[in-house]
């Protein structure tokens, strides 16, 4: 028997895949700057799911990455050691293998130790002290204390031992294997912001939107087996994905209209703006005239002056909604844990004592009875 080729690749030997496309989805003048990505896969024996997340290994920006060299004094050529025991340049050390974009509090507490000026940096017993420090904290990343605390010298071996391993980020895969058999499409946000007067970025977000052209883009397959398509095609499934919570929907559409999955499908999306934030609005509209999409519920919070969000819309059609449950369809809800999630799963249970006449316990008891039953999945981060 021969070797599986998908045992090749994995997150401790990612494939060095190729970018093919590199498009914007945003229009002029949106807040955020969301992209679609795809990957070559041809060759690479990878194969995944729809459901499936995409590990993605980044490189810091070489800007920054100069700009500490320069600050600690190194020309970039000195040897260390990496995470793995390797010894490499410490220019290569900053750019692959080391966190630069968040700062960890052993490099402050080693800046502490070498300037005395530093010695809030030392963590403190006190709820005040460790409160204040946790104020230092948000918003900085390596070059601040460095750049604060000049006196504090390093070498460049103990500089890299205050760092913390660079690690890869998870996106969820926004294509079906089946409509792109050598390829894997990301829906991807770059993050940009400013904060304490410098510009930040997100590391693997900026690497896939700006520099990952003609570069080795390290990937693997990270499976999710609990988000999956109905396994039975003619269930019908209701997804809840606004922004970049709409690419595994995107993937989950491509597989049903590949298999010709009988059972309906109704996307609820929301972002800002329609003239700027509508992701894949051309893509959405084909797949409703050729019957593949059966509902896209929108909301965009800014295109009026009291804000829409995804839940609201679910619950003006609280009555179809539950009548698709009724049926036996699945409901799926994919992006922001922290505060999307919570307010969709709300809604959820007013839909069910709305639309069906249920109690607060009632509709408690029937949205556990989705989850139980395997009927209820998230994919939330």
């Amino acid at each position: 028997m021969s070797a599986d080729p998908t045992a090749l690749y994995s997150r401790k030997n990612p494939f060095p895949a190729q970018l093919k496309t590199n498009r914007s989805l945003t229009g002029p003048g949106a807040a955020k700057d969301t992209r679609h990505f795809e990957i070559d896969l041809a060759d690479s024996g990878l194969v995944y799911e729809v459901g499936d997340s995409l590990g993605v290994f980044p490189t810091n920006n070489p800007v920054l990455v100069e700009e500490i060299l320069g600050v600690l004094g190194f020309s970039g050529e000195e040897e260390v050691t990496d995470p793995n025991g390797n010894t490499i340049t410490i220019r290569e050390a900053l750019t692959r293998s080391y966190v630069i974009t968040e700062k960890d509090k052993k490099l402050l507490a080693a800046i502490a130790q070498k300037d005395p000026t530093a010695a809030h940096f030392i963590p403190m017993t006190t709820p005040e002290g460790r409160a204040e420090l946790e104020a230092y904290v948000a918003g900085r990343e390596v070059i601040d204390p460095l750049l604060a605390h000049p006196a504090a010298k390093f070498t460049p071996e103990e500089f890299v031992k205050c760092l913390r391993k660079l690690q890869p980020r998870l996106y969820s895969i926004a294509s079906s294997q089946k409509a792109n058999p050598s390829e894997v499409h990301l829906t991807v946000a770059a993050v940009r912001y400013e904060t304490h007067g410098r510009k930040r970025e997100g590391v693997c977000s900026t690497f896939l939107s700006d520099r990952s052209d003609n570069v080795p883009v390290p990937v693997f397959v990270h499976t999710a087996k609990h988000f999956r398509v109905p396994e039975d095609p003619s269930t019908h499934a209701i997804m809840v994905g606004p922004g970049t919570g709409i690419a595994p929907f995107m993937a989950f559409l491509q597989e049903r209209k590949a298999t010709g999955a009988t059972g309906k499908n109704w996307l609820f999306f929301g972002d800002q703006k329609s003239a700027t934030d509508f992701l894949y609005r051309e893509e959405l509209e084909a797949w409703q005239q050729e019957g593949v999409l059966h509902k896209l519920s929108t909301a965009f919070s800014r295109d009026q002056a009291e804000k829409v969000y995804v839940q609201h819309r679910m619950l003006e059609e609280a009555e179809e909604l539950f009548a698709w449950l009724e049926q036996g369809g699945y409901f799926y809800i994919c992006g922001d844990a922290s505060r999307m999630a919570k307010d969709v799963d709300t809604a959820l249970h007013q839909v069910v004592e709305k639309a069906g006449g249920k109690s607060p316990e009632e509709a408690a008891a029937y949205v556990e009875e989705l989850k139980k039953s395997k009927r209820y999945r998230k994919d939330v981060y």
